[in-house]
């Protein structure tokens, strides 16, 4: 996190009990959190937070944190990324995410600013929702786990993904906490 995030003490996260820096993204990350419990079903230990992801392109390693990771009976099935602003902006780089993430293509990705949001298939990068109320409940969810045959990521693939996703999040988060949003 740079130091443009206003820090305004700290709070208990919903999913793990864990102090955290009380921030107005924070605040979002909350509010997500108990959305998926609360409203869609989902327990606590349906969903990974916080989870780094490391990338690698031409021997430069970025580091970025998966906001979260839908969990049900050991199946990913759907990433949530948040961010600030526009979710356009955000969702080629969480399709590669979703793509690169474990040993397969995790089958729904969603991104959103707290308001707006997109919900893909990361199959084919298609839109199919634009809420976030359109993320799958628990029970659809099951009945859609049901009918999905996990994919590997080809090798020449997962390598573009790699590099799209350095590119447009990894490099862009170097550029902003070094450059641009810091604090002098």
């Amino acid at each position: 996190m740079s130091t443009s995030h206003l820090i305004m003490g700290e709070l208990t996260d919903y999913l793990t009990g864990q102090n955290l820096p009380d921030t107005h993204d924070e605040r979002i990350l909350q509010k997500i959190s108990r959305f998926l419990v609360e409203e869609k079903g989902y327990t606590k230990t349906d969903i990974l937070s916080r989870q780094l992801m490391r990338v690698s392109v031409d021997g430069k390693t970025g580091v970025l944190s998966v906001h979260f990771i839908i969990r049900i009976n050991n199946f990913a099935f759907a990433v949530i990324m948040f961010g600030p602003g526009s979710v356009v902006t955000r969702q080629r780089p969480s399709l590669a995410v979703a793509r690169l993430f474990g040993e397969y293509i995790i089958p729904y990705v969603m991104v959103t600013n707290g308001t707006d949001a997109s919900l893909m298939d990361t199959k084919t990068g298609k839109v199919i929702g634009k809420e976030l109320n359109r993320i799958f409940s628990k029970t659809e969810a099951l009945a859609k786990i049901e009918t999905i045959t996990p994919e590997a990521l080809a090798p020449a693939r997962r390598e573009k993904e790699e590099r799209i996703l350095y590119a447009m999040d990894i490099l862009t988060h170097y550029e902003c906490s070094e450059y641009v949003c810091s604090l002098p």
